[in-house]
């Protein structure tokens, strides 16, 4: 087998390009890490030529690369045809000489980040010194057994009687990342680095990023391990290109699979760092609609977010192989046709415009609907809140329903809709309080979220046109979040967005169970609100009470159906 020659080759004669070759046609066992007589000729040649040379040897002891450096850097050719699966290593070892003066071998830090990043079966530095043949190589290990680099180092004083097993060493190796590998599979958890890039003047910083990790949790992600870099982002990479190569590094000692960003990415920085690693790379945006995408029950739901889906990837379809530039062409085509790039995007496009009929169609229907309930003069009253602060408990403790609620962000995105009857039996109060009863119908709508995805925004119009028929925003807030003010204006802020800012609003302390009763009492009085606690059922009667009295006060100045849908 001819093994290729590449790197630095400029300047050399003849001979030496000759004597390389001949590197090339050398063979090493298959339980040798590498062969003495291959090490000192490795070495002797690079001593000579005054420039660090290596060899990529395949897992068999075949020369597959002679690769040609300076005397202090290595230029690895590009390894893209050796592939590997998850978990598994490239099959590839990197021999190369150590012409530095250090008391042992020495394997230096670029050479390290080749054996991550290419995931190669070992590095392994020689020199001949005082007439004996020295080695250090480096391999791979599990995560779990990571202290600071997923490394280990061993030095071989004499590689004529101290080398292991390399066939031993590879095979156990391999079971073991392979085995961590499976059991990480049937957990079916995705393992995250968290990256965060905000201002120093972002003073939030932490707290979004805690909520990123939230959000993670949510999608199934298992979080490893953040970085959060206080500066201005980088325009054309976010990061900064050396903080990149740093990042999927920390990725791979961890045994990350995602890199999640807290920031949202422009399509042009998103291709930066993607062409920079072989890793899944995903925005805050990306995550909020993948978390959309697996909790959309109903067919309206699934169709909202397949439409902010495609809204938001459209500018980051690129092309990534050369195969997709071929042309298509057919009869009464001209110039260069569509590339299958160009098609793609069409027919996104066409698919984007299908989905929005289709959505706008459904808000037709909705519009029918309010219609008839406005003929009945039945009040809508619509739950809302930052998510995860317990809407979807308080309405089914309203309402009776059995609508999901769990201790996880967007665990409501189907809207949900129940008539109940505000009156005595409602509220257990007498019927002198509430002179008759009053027939309400109660929305559950999906959470609010700071940097909401305005495609997402867009999407799930026809079901957020329910708020501008309410008579009445139920605000709940989280009463035992230390960010309580910054959520009530994350949801105040998509309010005024949404032009809803003048709608009445209810405000509602949830979770006052977990709170102290003083300073419930403090929160209740700044912010005129009802004290409840929709787990237990605390305070849900003065709550309905409070609503019928709002409710009464609005209907003596007119009809308490809302305002008009927005169009």
């Amino acid at each position: 087998m001819t093994s290729e020659l590449t790197g630095n080759t400029r300047g050399l004669a003849s001979s030496e390009l000759r004597a390389l070759r001949k590197l090339g046609g050398r063979r090493v066992s298959a339980e040798e890490i590498v062969s003495l007589d291959l090490a000192r000729e490795l070495f002797t040649l690079a001593s000579t030529l005054r420039r660090r040379i290596g060899i990529l040897l395949s897992r068999e002891g075949d020369v597959q690369e002679v690769c040609i450096g300076t005397k202090e850097i290595l230029y690895l050719p590009d390894l893209g045809r050796y592939r590997y699966g998850a978990g598994r290593l490239r099959r590839l070892r990197l021999i190369f000489s150590d012409l530095t003066n250090h008391e042992q071998v020495h394997i230096p830090t670029d050479i390290y980040t080749d054996l991550e990043k290419l995931r190669l079966d070992m590095v392994v530095g020689v020199r001949v010194h005082q007439g004996s043949t020295q080695a250090a190589y480096a391999h791979l290990i599990p995560t779990a057994q990571v202290q600071d680099r997923a490394v280990r180092t061993e030095q071989l004083a004499d590689l004529a009687r101290d080398q292991p097993d390399f066939s031993l060493l590879m095979e156990n190796l391999e079971s073991e990342l392979q085995e961590e590998r499976a059991v990480q599979v049937r957990t079916g958890m995705m393992r995250a680095m968290l990256v965060g890039v905000h201002p120093r003047k972002f003073s939030s910083a932490q707290s979004s990023m805690d909520e990123l990790s939230e959000l993670a949790r949510t999608a199934g992600v298992e979080v490893v391990d953040r970085v959060l870099q206080r500066k201005d982002p980088d325009p054309r990479t976010l990061l900064g290109k050396g903080k990149i190569e740093e990042v999927v590094l920390r990725c791979l000692r961890v045994g990350a699979d995602i890199i999640l960003f807290d920031n949202d990415l422009r399509p042009s920085q998103w291709r930066a760092i993607t062409n920079a690693t072989e890793l899944k790379v995903l925005d805050r945006s990306m995550l909020i609609l993948d978390i959309f995408a697996q909790r959309a029950q109903s067919s309206e739901g699934r169709l909202q977010v397949e439409l902010a889906q495609l809204e938001y990837n459209l500018p980051r379809l690129v092309e990534k192989d050369a195969g997709l530039s071929r042309l298509t062409g057919g009869i009464g085509g001209r110039g260069p046709g569509e590339t299958k790039l160009e098609i793609g995007r069409r027919r996104i496009r066409d698919r984007i415009a299908d989905l929005e009929k289709r959505i706008d169609t459904l808000s037709g229907q909705r519009k029918l609907r309010r219609q008839k309930r406005q003929g009945r003069d039945v009040p809508l009253v619509s739950i809302l809140g930052y998510t995860n602060v317990g809407k979807s408990t308080l309405f089914n403790a309203l309402t009776g329903a059995s609508v999901l609620s769990e201790n996880k962000l967007f665990a409501t995105l189907d809207p949900a809709q129940r008539q109940i009857y505000l009156g005595a039996g409602a509220a257990g109060l007498s019927e002198t309080v509430y002179e008759r009863g009053l027939e309400v119908v109660l929305s559950d709508t999906v959470g609010f979220i700071r940097r909401l995805p305005a495609a997402l925004k867009n999407a799930f119009r026809a079901t957020l046109e329910e708020l501008y028929s309410a008579a009445i925003l139920i605000h709940v807030l989280d009463a035992s979040d230390p960010e309580l003010p910054d959520r009530r204006e994350a949801v105040d802020s998509i309010l005024r967005e949404m032009e809803l800012s003048g709608c009445k609003q209810l405000m509602v302390l949830n979770k006052c169970d977990l709170v102290d009763e003083d300073q419930v009492a403090a929160l209740t009085r700044e912010l005129d609100a009802c004290a409840i606690s929709a787990k237990t059922g605390e305070g849900l009667s003065a709550l309905k009470a409070r609503l019928f009295d709002e409710l009464k006060a609005a209907a003596s100045s007119g009809p308490v159906t809302g305002q008009s849908a927005a169009t």
